[in-house]
C-alpha cells in the first residue's frame, strides 16, 4: 500500500445519508456500505473515529414545529445519534471490526461514557471509536461534536462524507453551472459564505489548524485514496 498521509482520522457522516432512498430510518445496504469502507481503513492500520448525525430519525430543530422546547428537542436528537451509533457498531462487528460506542450522555448499559484518554487508548489499540450523543449539550450540532472530538483526540483530519464530491460554488444537485473547488483556505470559505460545516464547528477547526476534506462518501474508493494523500474532494485548511 502507498504511504499513509493521515494516520488518525475522524469521519463525519450525516444521519440523512443512512436513509438511502427511504424517507426515514436506516437502510441496511447503506449501513453495510459504510461499515465495509471503515473496515478497509482499519485493516490498513488507520485509527478511525466516527461521528454520525441523527437526522434520519429526529432533528432538534424540528422541536419547535412539533411544539417541543428547543432544549428538549436537542436532547431527543442526541438520542437519535446513539441509535445510529448502535446500528453502525452492529454492522461493523458483523464483519469482525472491533468497536467502542462512546456517548456524551451517560447510558452505561449500552455504551461507554466519554473519557478522552480512554477514547485515545481505544484508537491506539486499533478499535473503531463511534462518538454519539453530540457534545452532550443542547444548541450544538453533530458538526460541532465532530470538530470538538477531532481536536480532543488529535486527529490529523476531519473527513466529511457527503452526497457530492466536494465543495461547489452552489449546490451541484440544483445548479448544473456550479463549479467545484479542489482546495480552499478557511478564510476563503468564510468570505465566500460557503457551507462546509456550521460556523461553531468551522471556527474550531480554523483556530486549531485542523484540515477538513469534503468528499463523496458513496464512492467506495475515496476513503482509502484520501488517507494515502491523493487529491479527492475539496481540502479546506
Amino acid at each position: 500500500m502507498s504511504a499513509i498521509k493521515y494516520k488518525r482520522v475522524l469521519l463525519k457522516l450525516s444521519g440523512e445519508a443512512l436513509m438511502g432512498n427511504s424517507e426515514y430510518g436506516i437502510d441496511p445496504d447503506v449501513l453495510r456500505h459504510y461499515a465495509h469502507q471503515i473496515k478497509e481503513l482499519s485493516d490498513d492500520g488507520i485509527e478511525i473515529a466516527v461521528v454520525i448525525g441523527g437526522g434520519n430519525i429526529y432533528r432538534g430543530l424540528q422541536a419547535s414545529k412539533a411544539g417541543f422546547d428547543r432544549v428538549q428537542g436537542d436532547y431527543m436528537g442526541m438520542l437519535a445519534t446513539v441509535i445510529n451509533g448502535m446500528a453502525l457498531q452492529g454492522a461493523l462487528e458483523d464483519i469482525d471490526v472491533k468497536t467502542r460506542l462512546i456517548t456524551a450522555i451517560e447510558m452505561k448499559q449500552i455504551a461507554e461514557p466519554y473519557i478522552r484518554r480512554r477514547a485515545i487508548r481505544h484508537l491506539e489499540k486499533g478499535r473503531v471509536v463511534i462518538f454519539s450523543a453530540g457534545t452532550g449539550s443542547p444548541y450544538f450540532t453533530t458538526d460541532s461534536a465532530a470538530a470538538l472530538r477531532a481536536n480532543e483526540i488529535n486527529a490529523d483530519v476531519i473527513l466529511k462524507g457527503t452526497r457530492v464530491d466536494g465543495i461547489y460554488t452552489a449546490d451541484p444537485l440544483k445548479d448544473p453551472t456550479a463549479t467545484k473547488f479542489d482546495h480552499l483556505s478557511f478564510a476563503k470559505v468564510i468570505s465566500m459564505g460557503l457551507s462546509v460545516m456550521d460556523m461553531t464547528a468551522f471556527t474550531l477547526c480554523q483556530e486549531n489548524n485542523l484540515p477538513i476534506i469534503v468528499f463523496d462518501v458513496n464512492n467506495p474508493e475515496n476513503l482509502r485514496r484520501i488517507v494515502r494523500g491523493e487529491a479527492v474532494g475539496t481540502l479546506v485548511d
